[in-house]
């Protein structure tokens, strides 16, 4: 960071750190313990399509490496468009292989990095249920900031959060994974595969 950018409150953006992804297991285990909420097994990368041969043929690629193991019972990852024009790849694991799917999601994300996509990374997110209520909850990584936030949808179709729930989670989960401290980073990831 030079002396301009200091003067005028500029800083270098976090540098995504993938391999924080690998928290989210023993995570897990903390959140279950502190919340009762276990993992579905469904996980999800969320990234900006792009037009053109050489992402089409990574995208294949990815396909072809997460549905190796269809042959063994595996279930095949699908893709999928939301209505901002995103484009989500879902991955479905037994919900006792948390570290299976995050393998996955890291992966998926190594790919698009190293194939010069990087950039249209923006968020990846690991599925979780309430055994009781069967209430939903996520963990997002944002990409940009290198941080994690929760989201907790109230059931039901109106777009709404369980905010207490999301504060008891940054919380329960602070000392296991980089939580994001900027609530208004927060950003509600609605119908999100995975969910």
């Amino acid at each position: 960071m030079g002396l301009l950018d200091a003067i005028l409150g500029r800083s270098k953006p976090v540098r995504p750190d993938l391999d924080q992804l690998f928290a989210v297991p023993s995570a897990a285990l903390t959140l279950q313990a502190a919340t009762g909420f276990t993992p579905t097994g469904l996980g999800s990368v969320c990234f900006a399509g792009v037009e053109g041969g050489g992402f089409a043929r990574l995208q294949e690629d990815v396909r072809e490496l997460l549905d190796a193991d269809t042959g063994r019972g595996g279930i095949p990852v699908e893709f999928s468009r939301d209505a901002y024009g995103y484009t989500w790849l879902l991955a479905t694991h037994p919900a006792d292989d948390t570290a299976g799917l995050v393998n996955d999601l890291h992966a998926v994300n190594t790919m698009l990095q190293d194939g010069g996509f990087g950039p249209h990374l923006l968020c990846s997110l690991t599925g979780f249920r309430h055994p009781a209520d069967g209430r939903s909850l996520a963990l997002v990584y944002l990409y940009k900031r290198g941080t994690f936030y929760p989201f907790a949808p109230l059931p039901g179709d109106a777009e709404k959060r369980d905010n207490q729930l999301e504060l008891q989670v940054r919380s329960a989960l602070g000392d296991d994974l980089r939580v994001e401290k900027d609530l208004s980073r927060w950003f509600p990831v609605w119908g999100a595969p995975g969910l």
